[in-house]
């Protein structure tokens, strides 16, 4: 499927207008990155999706995901990320998930090289965030998106509209030094979703691109500081005295392109009040201390209706036998002061198997895709936006956890402000071995909504089998006790996981996460899929071969395996409640 046009301004500021569209409750999903070619290997490829829902227009979702639509073609066994290009890929929804549109701006392009070596062109087409080359940075993808008030004359108010916040990774173009280190975290905003969704006419594609405001760089940065994983939310319930706040989180490694052995520092949080133009940035816990502790990791951030802001990451605690835990960061003050982390879920373990080939754990087998956040805490708060008025604030938190081809999707909650939190209990189907989770809880906290990405074969040491992998969101009803019991709203077409890709081809890559968000009406979530990617058999033999003391011969994509290669997709769906 190729990008869906509109018409005209008229028939995107009209969605946002029109009552919110109720998504069916019935088995179906779509597909997100719809403006993304099918071939060739790497424009395929996209994963690591994010997803946001307007609570003050709850039919109004925005998606992101690491998208490659404007990386060159591989160039023999050659298909490396094109210098200057950027990877942030952006999907707007006004029908509350059940149709998407992809835009194309104007930028750093090389989607028209195909194969071989590349040119880039500026002022090409690009699906992805705007403005990044002419302010000399490159959009790298970890997408993370908020809705919160747009700020006015008066300050923060759901009258004013809603701002979209899109985070990211971001490093200098290639002829730049914006900022020192190897990736800052950049935020780009809008204020009209409705005019940045435009493509078609050259006119309509100026106007989207102008929907944007240029991207602001907010991460303290030296000379060898790699910023990572960052999560971003907005303060968006007006019953908070910090309504309108951002906080964004993420991981600030020092040294990592310089040393095998880097670790993270402190976790970072950055806090704006003026809606994303200034930031405030503040380090979390201890710094790193590869023999007793490593900091917090994988985080997420969330606030409640009093405008309480939580900061979650995982990280081992020393005084549990380096046993790593759930943590938990808390704001009163709306950012300008936090509590130091504490566990409050745990003991958590990765169930991946390291890799010799890239270093890191894998759950499907050897060669395959990377799992360092499988137990990393996801987590949301029903805080009763936009107004708060029927807020709970129940917290809900999911990750992986266990051995190998014996990981669960654990589910756990929090009814009193993260003071208590319910036992740990697994809600995956049987068969499924989870990789990512993510939960959503409606704002009024009735419902819960939990999406995974899991495998429903086991771990492989070979790559001559197939390796399916699925989206599954499941639902279930909270009463005054808690959540009661997940039911399956929806699995996703199974896909064969060999057929995604690194650019550097010798493993599979899925990414570090999928993405969910609730109404008070249905739940959204975006995942990684396969279903649309054909392994190679001349990849897979190669791949093992990493594995022996004497390696083959990279293949060509282009040359030997099939067109679709590589081609994984952002699937998605929104659901009703189905017993309302």
């Amino acid at each position: 499927m190729r990008t869906i046009r509109t018409t005209g301004f008229a028939a995107a500021l009209g969605a946002l207008i029109v009552a919110p569209v109720l998504a069916g409750a019935s088995s179906t999903d779509v597909l997100v990155s719809n403006g993304s070619p099918t071939t060739p290997f790497s424009q395929n490829k996209q994963n690591e999706p994010a997803i946001a829902v307007n609570a003050n227009s709850p039919n109004v979702l925005v998606a992101g995901s690491n998208d490659e639509i404007d990386e060159q073609g591989c160039n023999g066994s050659s298909c490396p990320f094109t210098p200057g290009i950027g990877v942030s890929g952006v999907y707007f929804s006004f029908d509350s998930g059940q149709t998407w549109t992809q835009p194309t701006y104007d930028g750093y392009s090389a989607r028209n090289c195909l194969s071989g070596p590349c040119t880039p062109v500026a002022g090409g087409p690009i699906g992805t965030l705007p403005w990044y080359f002419e302010n000399g940075v490159v959009s790298d993808g970890d997408p993370g998106l908020a809705f919160g008030p747009k700020p006015g004359a008066n300050g923060f108010s759901w009258t004013n509209g809603a701002r979209l916040y899109y985070s990211n990774l971001t490093s200098n173009f290639p002829t730049g030094a914006a900022f020192k280190g190897f990736e800052a975290i950049g935020i780009s905003r809008t204020d009209d979703v409705a005019t940045a969704s435009l493509t078609g006419t050259p006119a309509q594609e100026q106007a989207a691109k102008n929907a944007w405001m240029p991207p602001v760089l907010i991460s303290k940065q030296s000379n060898t500081t790699f910023s990572d994983k960052e999560q971003i939310w907005a303060d968006n319930a007006s019953s908070s005295p910090f309504f309108g706040n951002v906080y964004v989180c993420w991981a600030m490694f020092q040294g990592q392109e310089k040393s095998p052995h880097a670790t993270p520092a402190q976790l970072q949080v950055a806090v704006s009040s003026d809606g994303g133009t200034t930031w405030t940035q503040h380090p979390l816990g201890a710094a790193a201390n590869n023999r007793e502790r490593s900091p917090l990791d994988g985080c997420t951030v969330r606030t409640d209706s009093h405008g309480n802001a939580f900061v979650f990451g995982k990280g081992t605690v020393s005084s549990a036998g380096k046993q790593t835990f759930e943590l938990m960061s808390v704001s009163t003050t709306g950012g300008s002061t936090w509590s130091t982390p504490t566990p409050v879920v745990g003991p958590v373990t990765q169930p991946g198997v390291f890799d010799p080939v890239q270093g890191r754990p894998e759950i499907d087998g050897i060669t395959g895709a990377r799992s360092d956040l499988a137990n990393a805490p996801s987590v949301d708060i029903a805080n009763g936006a936009p107004t708060g008025s029927d807020a709970t604030d129940r917290i809900v938190m999911s990750y992986v956890s266990g051995t190998i081809n014996q990981q669960h999707v654990y589910f756990t909650e929090s009814s009193n402000h993260g003071g208590s939190w319910s036992t740990p209990r697994a809600i995956e189907a049987s068969g499924d071995y989870g990789i990512y989770t993510a939960p959503s809880i409606s704002p009024n906290g009735t419902d819960v909504y939990v999406v995974y990405n899991a495998f429903t074969t086991q771990y492989q040491t070979d790559t001559t089998n197939p390796r399916e992998l699925v989206g599954v969101m499941t639902h279930a009803d909270v009463s005054g006790a808690g959540t009661g019991s997940f039911t399956e709203l929806h699995r996703g077409a199974s896909g064969d996981a060999r057929g995604s890709s690194t650019n550097s081809l010798t493993d599979e890559f899925l990414g570090d996460y999928v993405y969910a968000a609730a109404t008070r009406t249905y739940g959204a979530a975006v995942w990684n899929d396969a279903r649309n990617a054909l392994s190679c058999s001349a990849v897979e033999t190669w791949r093992a071969s990493l594995e022996t003391p004497t390696p083959g011969t990279k293949p060509s994509p282009g040359a030997v395996c099939p067109a679709t290669f590589g081609n994984t997709n952002i699937y998605g769906g929104a659901y009703n409640d189905p017993s309302p």
